[in-house]
C-alpha cells in the first residue's frame, strides 16, 4: 500500500502508507495525527483541537491566545519535531512513513540566528513542504547583524523622543523589546496583547521580557518605546501620540526591503526585521534538504516552485482541496 503524499486541505495533509493522515496547522484539527507548528494565529486551530503534537512553549502560547481552549500535547513515533527557527517554540515536523519516505513541513521558518532564537537546520528529506512568504527574488533580506544594528543606531539617535515600535505581537515584539532595552531606551513599555505573549513566552527563552504593559495612566516622553501590534485601534492610538507627545513611528517586516512599505503603513522608519527566510534563504534551505520532491505552501507559492524546479528540486505549489497522487 502506497500513501497519498501531500495535499492542503484545512492545514497541510500527509497521508501515510498504512492510511494514517498527519494534519499540521489545521483550524479545526482532523487528522489521525494532529500538529501545531507555532502559534501564530494564521496556523493556529479555532475551537478546541484534541491532543495534538507540539512544543512546550507553543502549548502555552497556544493556551494564552486561545484561551476558551484546552491544549493537551500530544506525541507520535512517526513525528519528530525539529527547530524552526520562526517564533519562540516553533517547530518543523518530520514525518517518517511505515515504507520509509521522509517528509518535512517546515510551517513559517527562518535558518537566520536571531537574539535568543536559533535558526533552521534542515534535515535531509525525501518530500519537503517549505513556506513561501518570500518565496520571489525581489525579497532578499540584509545581513541580520546589520539590520539590529541599523534599528540600535536608529532607536540611539532618537532618544531625544518617544517611539512607537509595531510588530506582530508573537515573534517581533519580543525582539522589539530586547533591542530597544540594549539601546538603553529610558523605558519600555508594552500593550495587553504583547504582555500576554510575554508571560507565556518567558519561560522558554533567554530574554528579557517583564516590560511593564502601557495605559491611559502612562505618559510617554523623550527616550520611552511601546511595542505595540498593528490594528485600527492601535493605529489610532499612534496618531494621537504623535500629535500629543511628538511620537515616531517604526514598521519592522521583510516587506521593508520595498519602500512602498513605509508609505504604506504611514512610518516615520521602516526596517527588514523579518522572522521568515527571505528568497535566498529559501533557496539555501531546499538545497540542503536536498528533496527528491518539493511543494511549497504560504506565500508566493507558484514563483518559488518554478525556481526550485529550474534547480533541479521537482516542485509544485499547493492548492487548497486538490491532492498530489503516487509521488513515490
Amino acid at each position: 500500500m502506497t500513501g497519498t503524499g501531500v495535499s492542503l486541505h484545512d492545514g497541510v495533509h500527509v497521508g501515510l502508507s498504512d492510511g494514517t493522515t498527519v494534519v499540521a496547522d489545521a483550524g479545526s484539527p482532523a487528522g489521525d495525527v494532529n500538529v501545531l507548528t507555532h502559534a501564530h494565529g494564521d496556523h493556529l486551530f479555532r475551537g478546541n483541537p484534541g491532543p495534538v503534537v507540539c512544543s512546550a512553549a507553543t502549548a502555552d502560547i497556544a493556551r494564552c491566545r486561545r484561551s476558551s481552549a484546552t491544549v493537551e500535547r500530544a506525541s507520535d513515533p512517526r513525528v519528530e519535531l525539529v527547530n524552526a527557527g520562526h517564533v519562540a517554540g516553533s517547530r518543523a515536523a518530520v514525518v517518517t512513513d511505515p515504507d520509509g519516505t521522509t517528509y518535512c513541513y517546515t510551517g513559517d521558518v527562518s535558518t537566520r540566528d536571531r537574539l535568543y532564537l536559533d535558526g533552521f537546520e534542515p534535515p535531509d528529506v525525501d518530500v519537503l513542504v517549505v513556506e513561501a512568504t518570500y518565496g520571489t527574488p525581489e525579497y532578499v533580506l540584509p545581513p541580520q547583524a546589520e539590520v539590529e544594528a541599523e534599528i540600535g543606531d536608529w532607536l540611539e539617535e532618537t532618544m531625544d523622543r518617544p517611539v512607537l515600535l509595531f510588530g506582530y505581537s508573537l515573534g517581533r515584539a519580543q525582539k522589539l523589546q530586547v533591542l530597544a532595552s540594549w539601546a538603553r531606551r529610558e523605558r519600555v513599555f508594552v500593550t495587553d496583547p504583547v504582555a500576554s505573549v510575554n508571560e507565556a513566552m518567558a519561560p522558554h527563552v533567554d530574554a528579557p521580557l517583564d516590560a511593564p504593559t502601557y495605559d491611559s495612566d502612562v505618559e510617554l516622553g523623550p527616550g520611552d518605546a511601546l511595542v505595540l501590534p498593528g490594528g485600527k485601534r492601535n493605529r489610532g492610538l499612534a496618531d494621537r501620540l504623535r500629535s500629543r507627545r511628538d511620537a515616531l513611528v517604526a514598521g519592522f517586516s521583510g516587506w521593508a526591503v520595498d519602500e512602498s512599505f513605509r508609505y504604506r503603513g504611514d512610518y516615520d522608519a521602516t526596517f527588514a526585521l523579518s522572522d521568515h527566510c527571505d528568497f535566498r534563504e529559501l533557496c539555501e534551505l531546499v538545497e540542503a534538504a536536498d528533496p527528491d520532491r518539493a511543494y511549497t505552501t504560504h506565500g508566493f507559492t507558484d514563483e518559488l516552485a518554478t525556481e526550485l524546479t529550474a534547480r533541479g528540486f521537482p516542485a509544485t505549489a499547493l492548492r487548497k482541496n486538490q491532492a498530489t497522487l503516487g509521488d513515490f
